[in-house]
């Protein structure tokens, strides 16, 4: 998501900086106001994107505030915050036309999901097809890196799959390219030129799993202040990726089996079945037999989703592709860092396809990314390699290795940070991490925002 102007009032000096920085982590423009008044009267329409205030403040509370800005401009997304919240207050809310609603306490991470949903909100359509532009040609099966004897069984089994359109269970360990074999299956499908989606069903709350999934109508529930279009219907006519989909909570399992049976569901708060015609494609690197045994998951729903199963071998079953993977990351972190790493030295090359890679082709792109962070050679040396990897005989004591490691870490943060204007999910992307983690790294090692630009 591009930058977006966000307004933020509130009379609490800290909670107003400690909002600031989350956004402009974010990549957002803030500003922030303690003075209710002095925020309404700068406020001009077509100049916001989205406004943030609190509901109890001196002098005008945020209702008012809130009736105020959309008498300005009436489409704005407004996120009111309070320390109270009750029913009563939440109707008045919306019914002035509040986007959403978010209690005190909360952490930067609640946050960050409630502003997205709301700068997200009728973006959807038009984000999708602009990817699909952007990604037309980019999964075809020449750019799956690879000569192993199993991963060229595997993408035969592929490409006959892509052209049927039956339900697909991807599994294997995490790292080992999921997502990009889905990607795949897609972009050479019929189904090529509409919507891919796809949802990590492990990193969204249960809470609010289902809305996302299925969208639901306007007033049904706290919060609900328009109809919502769930991923499941935006992927409609195209395709939706499940990853993770042993995290599913029970209650949406039901439902979307009714989906694989019946191509319906129901939005929350309706009557009306809605139809869709989606193709499913589900990723696990979980047994989702053995989470039938403990009752997590339904019987019904794991055959109807595995019709066909592919199984991604893990990179230590793969070590013909390891050079190849290998010099393939060089080539994308030479153009990404402006470095001229020539490739692994022989002895490099080698440790590295003796090694088991628990993390798989994520953790060996990291490990690639890390090594030409601090290489000073033109080949990745065994030294350098030997810091991140054990390799035999050569990696260092415990202290030294930790060491090292902190001392890469934190030029790595600056260096990774650097090159995207400070923009943490951009980072996370970049690095194959999820935020929580940078946020985490920069926290261990005391760095501030500053301190990597």
């Amino acid at each position: 998501m591009s930058a977006k102007k966000i307004m933020i009032i509130d009379d609490e000096d800290g909670l107003c900086r400690m909002m600031a920085a989350v956004l402009m982590d974010e990549g957002h423009a803030v500003r922030t106001f303690n003075n209710p008044l002095e925020a309404i009267e700068l406020f001009r329409p077509n100049i916001w994107d989205l406004v943030i205030s609190d509901i109890k403040m001196p002098g005008i509370n945020g209702l008012e505030v809130l009736q105020k800005i959309k008498e300005i401009e009436a489409d704005i997304p407004v996120i009111v915050i309070t320390a109270f919240a009750t029913v009563e207050m939440s109707i008045q809310a919306l019914r002035k036309g509040a986007y959403d609603m978010l209690t005190k306490p909360f952490e930067p991470d609640e946050l960050l999901f409630r502003v997205r949903n709301a700068l997200s909100h009728n973006q959807l359509k038009t984000e999708n097809q602009k990817l699909r532009q952007e990604l037309n040609g980019k999964f075809n099966f020449d750019n799956i890196i690879g000569a192993s004897t199993g991963l060229q069984h595997l993408l035969d089994k592929v490409e006959k799959v892509s052209v049927r359109d039956t339900s697909v269970l991807i599994s294997g360990e995490s790292g080992t390219g999921k997502e990009l074999i889905a990607q795949a299956i897609h972009y050479n499908s019929p189904r090529k030129e509409r919507a891919f989606i796809a949802i990590n069903c492990g990193a969204i709350p249960d809470s609010v799993m289902e809305s996302e999934l299925f969208g639901h109508k306007k007033g049904a529930f706290t919060g609900a202040d328009a109809d919502k279009e769930g991923l499941l219907k935006a992927a409609d006519g195209g395709t939706l990726f499940l990853d993770e989909i042993g995290n599913l909570p029970l209650n949406i399992q039901k439902t979307l089996l009714r989906v694989l049976q019946e191509q319906e569901f129901r939005r929350i708060g309706d009557t009306t079945a809605t139809k869709v015609d989606v193709r499913l494609i589900s990723a696990t690197n979980s047994d989702l037999e053995k989470e039938i045994e403990k009752g997590t998951f339904r019987e019904d729903l794991f055959y109807r989703l595995n019709v066909i199963n592919l199984h991604l071998p893990p990179l230590r079953q793969r070590r013909p592709d390891i050079p190849l993977l290998a010099a393939h990351f060089i080539v994308e972190q030479n153009k990404k860092f402006k470095t001229n790493i020539t490739g692994l030295s022989p002895e490099a090359q080698q440790a590295a396809i003796e090694y088991s890679w628990p993390g798989n082709i994520r953790q060996l792109k990291n490990v690639i990314e890390a090594c030409i962070t601090i290489e000073t050679e033109t080949q990745i040396s065994i030294t350098t390699l030997a810091q991140f990897i054990e390799t035999d005989g050569t990696l260092a004591d415990s202290d030294d290795y930790n060491k090292a490691l902190a001392h890469f870490e934190i030029d790595y943060l600056r260096q990774l940070l650097s090159s995207v204007d400070g923009n943490i999910e951009e980072a996370a992307k970049k690095a194959s991490m999820n935020m929580a983690t940078i946020y985490r790294k920069l926290k261990k090692y005391g760095l501030r925002k500053q301190d990597v630009l």
